[in-house]
């Protein structure tokens, strides 16, 4: 029954969170971004101090069960597991902890992140990781068959469905979560868990408190008869037979062990007390060296992104059905723009975890995983697709880790995130004396004006204070490839 219940409840977060990764209409995000927000890591950068007390004390209570339930990389691997076992049953065996590796990656991760490389460190991290395999590899084909059926309905003059733009926003990022999907596929393909147990940073750390559980699946050494069918359908490799031995550190209290019993040796249960930590430690005694690496790793750690996803649905865009117009290209920007909430570049670096839901989220395709090895994968906004709304506050309603606060829509129209530079070679007015005005026409905030020049055509001009960098100057400016017109972002966020 409690096997029954844990995988009920994986399957249901699974698809909830996968549903808000794909959405891009925001209705889903206002059910079940609280289930983004209960994920460990994100809630580590972002300090929130419940929900890293409440997975740690269900983990000191029951075991690695966030592992098995809330996390959405380890239910992938569960999936394919399941695909596996159909092929071929009873494949594991018991594989004695790498210890080493384990508490290797895991300082290297910590390290990464006190030294402020976040983008490299979150390559690892599982909430990340699946965030962007939804976003760069699944969101796509999501969009193309919701295109399809877009059509359909157009041509019934229903509103069912309405179509969105299909494009490539980083094919660096297609390629890591391509090479993330495809490797850890083919781990839970061959063995089960082996990612949680070996590489994942969350599962080392649950792992050491996940040894001390007052729950946990137990071994009745009268009743075993030792066939060895726990052992061969244990996902994680933690179960030694031979020696009724399990290692909890690696269990995800997935209860596959126990369904697999036909005598009843396994169960369920409060496990704390003489007679289990005296069978534990003599099981230990049995399985380790007389160094127990493990417990050493534990002091010294405790001191410190298919491949046609980038086909266009879209038709090309056309000036008045006959001239395809160009596309516009990113301009090199001074300092990056962020969304406004986020405070600034040194917060979102900090914070940022690389999930990517924000990029999924972004109605007006101005949010893209930036190509900087510094800031490798964490979104920055820009132009050539849409412009910030004022009115839209959806990436930071979303964020689960801190990096952007969520705002008003007035809150929002008083954050200076940036501000606008002309480029006078690029400006028709300025270079072949034609009137526009489209940079000003549609500035929200009257920042953009045109003057009187000598020639007399009005030139654009920008009034650094007043603009909030919100990105309708550049979007809308005809000229091509590059605007004439570009916002460059602030460091630190102005309010006010």
């Amino acid at each position: 029954m409690i096997r029954k219940i844990r995988t009920v409840l994986a399957i249901l977060f699974f698809l909830c969170l996968t549903a808000m990764f794909l959405d891009f209409t925001g209705v889903l995000q206002h059910y079940f971004s609280w289930i983004a927000s209960m994920q460990f890591f994100p809630a580590v950068m972002a300090g929130n101090i419940v929900v890293v007390c409440f997975v740690l004390l269900v983990t000191l209570l029951f075991g690695r069960f966030y592992c098995s339930i809330m996390c959405p990389l380890g239910v992938m691997q569960d999936g394919f597991n399941f695909l596996a076992r159909k092929a071929k049953k009873n494949r594991f065996h018991y594989v004695k902890e790498h210890a080493w590796l384990r508490y290797s990656v895991l300082a290297l991760f910590v390290l990464l992140i006190i030294f402020g490389l976040n983008a490299i460190a979150v390559l690892i991290a599982p909430y990340s990781a699946y965030g962007r395999i939804v976003t760069s590899v699944f969101q796509p084909v999501y969009i193309w068959i919701n295109n399809i059926f877009a059509g359909i309905a157009e041509r019934h003059e229903s509103y069912a469905f309405y179509g969105r733009d299909l494009w490539l926003k980083s094919g660096v990022s297609l390629a890591i979560a391509a090479v993330t999907f495809v490797v850890v596929a083919l781990m839970a393909l061959h063995r089960g868990r082996t990612w949680c147990s070996n590489i994942c940073p969350v599962g080392t750390v649950l792992g050491l408190f996940s040894r001390f559980s007052l729950f946990r699946p137990v071994i009745d050494t009268d009743k075993c008869k030792n066939c060895h069918m726990c052992e061969k359908n244990c996902k994680a490799s933690c179960i030694d037979i031979e020696n009724h031995f399990i290692d909890y550190s690696r269990c995800v209290a997935c209860m596959d062990c126990i369904d697999e019993c036909k005598f009843g040796a396994l169960e369920y249960r409060y496990s704390r007390g003489k007679k289990a930590d005296h069978d534990a430690a003599h099981a230990t005694e049995k399985t380790t060296s007389p160094t127990d690496t493990s417990r050493r790793a534990f002091i010294a750690t405790t001191a410190l992104t298919a491949a046609a996803v980038g086909l266009q649905a879209q038709e090309k865009k056309v000036d008045g059905g006959l001239a395809v117009i160009e596309e516009k290209q990113i301009p090199h920007r001074d300092v990056p723009l962020k969304p406004a909430g986020s405070i600034g570049l040194k917060n979102f670096s900090k914070h940022c975890t690389s999930c990517q839901l924000c990029v999924s989220e972004c109605p007006n395709n101005v949010l893209r995983p930036s190509t900087q090895l510094q800031t490798l994968l964490q979104p920055e906004m820009s132009f050539e697709r849409g412009w910030c709304r004022p009115e839209c506050t959806r990436c930071g309603d979303v964020c689960p880790a801190g990096a952007i606060h969520s705002v008003s829509r007035e809150e929002k129209t008083d954050i200076h995130i940036g501000f606008a530079v002309v480029v006078p070679d690029n400006c028709v007015a300025y270079r072949d004396g034609v009137q526009c005005g489209n940079c000003a026409r549609h500035c929200p905030t009257g920042a953009v004006r045109m003057v009187e020049r000598g020639s007399g055509v009005p030139v654009p001009a920008v009034n650094a204070e007043a603009c909030i960098g919100c990105g309708a100057c550049e979007y809308l400016c005809p000229s091509r490839p590059f605007s004439a017109i570009y916002v460059n972002g602030r460091e630190t966020h102005i309010v006010g």
